[in-house]
């Protein structure tokens, strides 16, 4: 059997990839495979899964040897300590490319310039798989389309990012505004998240001029939801940092809505990691950044200490 998985603390498109490409391979290439997730799927993507009729896929145990297919990212720091001993047969992703990564044999490694894996999967698809795609796949990959590119917001969004969703909500008949605040509004409860699982909620870590950094971003409709904690949030990034073995956690608070982040300042290295990366004036314990809504391509390639 061939397991698949994403990174850790999955979200939408790490969770919901995975399903999708368990259902192509057994159903259309006829080789057995299971979905997996390291850790449980966040809120958003929990909303997700009952909305199409899926259950969480289970937590992963990778043994030297099993047989993987990766998706959704290529970096080891993301991936169990023992990824080099299985048997990885694919990769399929939109990250930039890590390295770092060792396999038995060579692999089909696809990794594309678009928003979301899922789009990665929907256009290496060809006959039959999207003829016989059934609803609930076609739902995760609309999913996933909406939730990466913060419906068509982020500047990662790519025209084939787009014209899969349209065609796939056409299919659905789905009102693509609708299914969008609905999904946002489930990513925005945060209701029962403690402050430390809030930081590595959706969070990837980068080293940066010999900087380890913890950066976590929480996209949502109500950014006040999660400012008015900014207090007890900034108190615990301390011990987080410890305990993740990173010098400094960065916090962006992204308002989806009104396509800005804020971003939390504990210190004074983060004050002027701040000040280097985005060339802001910061006064207080945060500091907002007009325009800013993605990680990938607008707040790790501006990162300087």
């Amino acid at each position: 059997m061939i397991k698949i998985f994403g990174h850790t603390a999955p979200d939408t498109d790490a969770t919901c990839s995975s399903l999708i490409w368990e259902w192509y391979l057994n159903d259309i290439q006829q080789k057995p495979a299971k979905a997996f997730v390291q850790g449980a799927p966040n809120t958003e993507a929990a909303f997700v899964l009952q909305r199409w009729g899926f259950d969480a896929p289970a937590q992963l145990e990778l043994a030297d040897g099993d047989k993987a297919v990766i998706v959704d990212t290529n970096n080891p720091a993301e991936l169990p300590e023992n990824i080099n001993e299985a048997d990885i047969k694919q990769i399929i992703d939109h990250h930039l490319l890590v390295g770092g990564i060792k396999t038995k044999t060579p692999i089909n490694v696809t990794i594309r310039p678009v928003a979301a894996t899922a789009t990665v999967m929907y256009s290496i698809m060809r006959s039959p798989a999207l003829e016989q795609m059934p609803d609930g796949i076609k739902g995760l990959i609309l999913s996933c389309i909406l939730s990466d590119t913060l419906e068509f917001r982020s500047p990662t969004t790519t025209p084939r990012d787009r014209e899969i969703a349209e065609r796939l909500a056409g299919d659905l008949q789905v009102n693509i505004a609708d299914y969008a605040a609905e999904m946002f509004a489930a990513k925005s409860d945060i209701s029962h998240f403690s402050d430390a699982e809030l930081l590595r909620l959706d969070s990837k870590k980068f080293e940066v001029g010999g900087m380890k950094f913890r950066v976590s971003v929480l996209e949502t409709t109500s950014p006040a939801t999660v400012l008015e904690r900014v207090d007890s949030i900034l108190a615990s990034m301390p011990a987080v940092a410890v305990e993740d073995d990173v010098d400094q956690v960065l916090l962006f608070v992204v308002d989806i809505l009104n396509e800005a982040a804020t971003l939390l300042i504990p210190n004074e290295t983060v004050r002027s990691t701040a000040i280097k990366s985005f060339g802001v004036n910061v006064d207080s314990n945060t500091v907002l950044l007009p325009g800013i809504m993605s990680r990938k391509k607008q707040i790790i390639p501006n990162l300087k200490v």
